[in-house]
């Protein structure tokens, strides 16, 4: 089976509903996240993560050192900025894997394997879970030189990363590697494909995931299911009969994304408490929606 690490520097505070994130990652055993971040491991963490401790100053000064930059950003968002490169920064931490990725943890994950077959990952290089652009809440790369090189095409990374703001570039620059020439004919495009080692065997697949998105659902229509339910590691909703790959709940979560079609403050933003799943109880079930985590 082909073996897939990702990465996930964080620094600040565990979010509310950390375990429940973990619990699916613990479903997920195949698949290894691994954690560097100047909070304490939780206990019972999944043996299928790994928690690296370090501080987001020491954690900055090994990034300008390694990129030789001056990466000193304001804020710990700026990381996002940083995603092209964890390849690159970390290969010593990927040497045992055959893929390996960045995401966020705002999510909940189903059954990954479900999706990403090994028969799928065989044949294919880069895997993101929109169509049309990377995906920075989870995206995938084959662990070669190429790949962990990757974000060097970037024009004027090094200006981009050095600069204290966040720009974006995991999912809108580092999107123009692998998804070059959008607007020619598909046949034109197909052409392109073969010259060009970035865009060969780019799986770029919508996998649904970003509730309250701009986007129309899969089905076409403008609403977006209000309630989700993850049990035994899959993943499934009250509007759709079949199996989805992770859970992405950033515009419940804040208004910061949020299309102003959907409202102009997210649902989440009011509650007191999110996490209503009495630790320990994770591995039962529990179902997500405007109210937050509630067990089934």
């Amino acid at each position: 089976m082909k073996s897939i690490a990702i990465l996930t520097p964080y620094f600040g505070q565990w979010p509310e509903w950390f375990n429940l994130y973990l619990e699916s990652c613990r479903q997920n055993p195949s698949i290894h996240w691994i954690f560097i971040s100047d909070c304490k491991a939780p206990d019972n963490a999944p043996p299928n993560t790994k928690f690296i401790n370090t501080t987001f100053s020491e954690y900055c000064q090994r990034a300008s050192k390694t990129l030789d930059i001056n990466f000193s950003p304001s804020s710990p968002y700026k990381l996002c900025d940083l995603k092209p490169a964890y390849g690159y920064i970390h290969q010593e931490l990927l040497s045992e894997y055959d893929f390996f990725g960045f995401g966020d943890i705002d999510v909940i994950y189903g059954d990954i394997r479900h999706f990403y077959t090994d028969e799928l990952l065989s044949k294919q290089n880069t895997l993101s879970t929109h169509w049309d652009r990377i995906s920075g809440h989870l995206f995938i790369m084959k662990n070669t030189i190429i790949f962990r090189e990757a974000f060097k095409n970037i024009p004027a990374w090094q200006q981009l990363l050095e600069d204290r703001n966040h720009h974006g570039i995991d999912e809108s620059k580092f999107s123009k590697i692998f998804l070059r020439h959008k607007k020619y004919p598909a046949w034109l495009r197909n052409i392109y494909r073969l010259k060009d080692p970035y865009q060969r065997k780019a799986y770029f697949k919508e996998q649904y995931s970003t509730i309250l998105s701009p986007e129309p659902w899969f089905d076409g229509s403008v609403e977006h299911p209000e309630e989700w339910v993850w049990k035994n590691g899959k993943l499934y909703n009250s509007q759709d009969d079949r199996e989805f790959m992770y859970l992405h709940f950033m515009n419940w979560k804040s208004s910061v994304w949020l299309d102003s079609s959907r409202g102009d403050r997210a649902a989440w933003e009011h509650l007191d408490k999110l996490n209503h799943v009495v630790t320990g109880n994770e591995n039962h079930g529990f179902k997500i929606n405007r109210l937050g985590f509630h067990p089934l």
